[in-house]
């Protein structure tokens, strides 16, 4: 906000003003809050099942990963499966919608 209030008057603006404008303005920064998930939730928590287990060799367990990436113009999904035990991803699909057929397409073969 600083770049463009300068290009724009052509003036150094400081931080203070940036802030009482965006705040005048209604404009908030974009980027995650504190605390945007709380452990347990509605839901609870799960017991962790893999406590104990040996993993020593591929494809014993797998797991799943999505990961939203964001763009100049939108977001783009990012599914993955993750084998555990050599830490490769087996399998992936890039998305840019937030259906879930695109994560049923990324089948393990």
């Amino acid at each position: 906000m600083d770049k463009y209030l300068r290009r724009l008057t052509g003036k150094k603006i400081g931080r203070e003003r940036v802030c009482r404008l965006m705040r005048l303005m209604g404009l908030v920064a974009v980027y995650p809050r504190k605390r945007t998930t709380i452990p347990g939730g509605l839901s609870g928590i799960s017991p962790y099942r893999l406590r104990g287990l040996d993993i020593n060799r591929p494809n014993q367990v797998v797991c799943a990963d999505i990961t939203h990436i964001p763009l100049r113009r939108g977001i783009m999904c990012l599914f993955a499966i993750i084998d555990w035990y050599s830490r490769k991803i087996l399998v992936w699909e890039l998305s840019n919608t937030f259906a879930t057929e695109f994560c049923l397409k990324c089948k393990m073969v």
